[in-house]
């Protein structure tokens, strides 16, 4: 009997978990006696994978922390390389964490092993000369978005886009209403706000987007608000910043974004991923960003893109406002939220455009990454 075909994953975070859970069901539909293992989290887990270490060790931010992490960060990959060449896998992908995962995927490129990597850093945008790092590292990059798979294209390095997992996911059409009973809110105007995931970014954010929301209830006294906690740390840390806005009637939600945002009609955000989710529900936005003004100075001279926000990128025009740091101001940010509630042919014109891009972005997720990784192992 032929040994099972063995292939390694590395995923970092509960994103990247998810990711690998749904490749390892679509990969054991060509090889059922598969062998998984790597790095990963509970869902992936639940598919029989074998994990050497628990995800959370990949999971660093900023600048500081990941100097301190970098003895066991090296000891982790060196664990996990000389696994995957002890027992001669046939292929390894590295699932998003690029700073991690590349450096791996080049070392055991480098021993014969084909890699993969899934979800592309963000090279078409910043620091591109990463790109030939990338081409020494790996046999070949499964991007979740078309423009980057132009671009990988462009630099003759083997791409395949497999779309985004979540517009396979959402409906082209949100159910706001059911959205709203969950947490008995009326058919009276709703405004999302969604000021980071991270104490800094709240910090930032959190009180310029609650005078932006107390501005605009000025304006239309009916108004409704949703906040989504990130996390417990958020929730509290909100809590107290919203003990200054008494008058706000505020729902504060724990997690649920997506429902928070399903039961808009405008959504304040905080530049990040929930620009493309707001995007898939169809919602209206206002994108906003601050940071500390030496790291957006240089940040800004690196940065080889016309927008941050997905939608925008997406689109290649300025679909939707993007107020970032001096121009994120209360008037500004409050004057182009109060223009989404005040102009619904625009929101009209806007929505069906979002169910362009919605379409474009559906590319068979997981079912097309598994038959390209499958025509990769199977390839002489």
């Amino acid at each position: 009997m032929s040994q099972p075909i063995k292939i390694g994953l590395v995923a970092g975070e509960s994103s990247g978990d998810q990711l690998g859970a749904g490749l390892i069901q679509a990969l054991k539909a060509y090889y059922p006696n598969a062998l998984f293992s790597g790095m990963g989290g509970d869902k992936m887990l639940a598919e029989g994978f074998e994990t050497l270490f628990a995800i959370d060790r990949l999971s660093v931010m900023g600048f500081v922390e990941p100097l301190k992490r970098l003895p066991e960060l090296f000891k982790i990959r060196k664990t996990l390389f000389n696994h995957f060449v002890e027992n001669q896998y046939d292929l390894v992908v590295g699932i998003d964490s690029p700073d991690f995962n590349l450096g791996l995927e080049l070392k055991l490129r480098k021993k014969g092993i084909k890699t993969a990597h899934y979800v592309s850093p963000s090279v078409w945008a910043w620091r591109q000369g990463r790109v030939k790092k990338i081409s020494q590292a790996v046999d070949l990059m499964l991007t979740l978005l078309p423009f980057e798979e132009a671009f990988y294209r462009r630099h003759k390095v083997p791409v395949v886009c497999v779309g985004h997992p979540l517009a396979e996911e959402l409906s082209m059409e949100t159910n706001t209403v059911e959205a709203r009973q969950q947490w008995g809110l009326t058919d009276a105007p709703v405004l999302t706000v969604m000021p980071g995931s991270r104490a800094g970014e709240v910090d930032t954010l959190g009180k310029l987007f609650l005078d932006v929301a107390q501005q605009c209830q000025n304006k239309i006294p009916v108004l409704q608000l949703v906040i989504p906690a990130a996390s417990p740390e958020r929730r509290e840390q909100l809590s107290l910043l919203l003990k200054e806005y008494p008058s706000l009637p505020i729902t504060l939600l724990d997690g649920q974004s997506l429902a928070a945002m399903s039961a808009a009609d405008v959504v304040l955000l905080s530049s990040g991923t929930s620009a493309l989710e707001a995007m898939l529900l169809k919602k209206p936005m206002v994108v906003s960003y601050r940071m500390g003004k030496y790291t957006y100075k240089l940040l800004s001279k690196m940065v080889k893109v016309p927008y941050v926000s997905l939608p925008n990128l997406l689109a290649d025009e300025m679909l939707v406002p993007e107020l970032l740091q001096d121009d994120a101001t209360v008037e500004n940010l409050r004057a182009a939220v109060l223009d989404f509630f005040q102009q619904p042919d625009r929101v009209a014109e806007l929505k069906q455009r979002f169910i362009s891009i919605h379409k474009s972005l559906q590319h068979g997720g997981n079912e097309t990454a598994a038959k390209a990784l499958v025509q990769l192992i199977e390839k002489n």
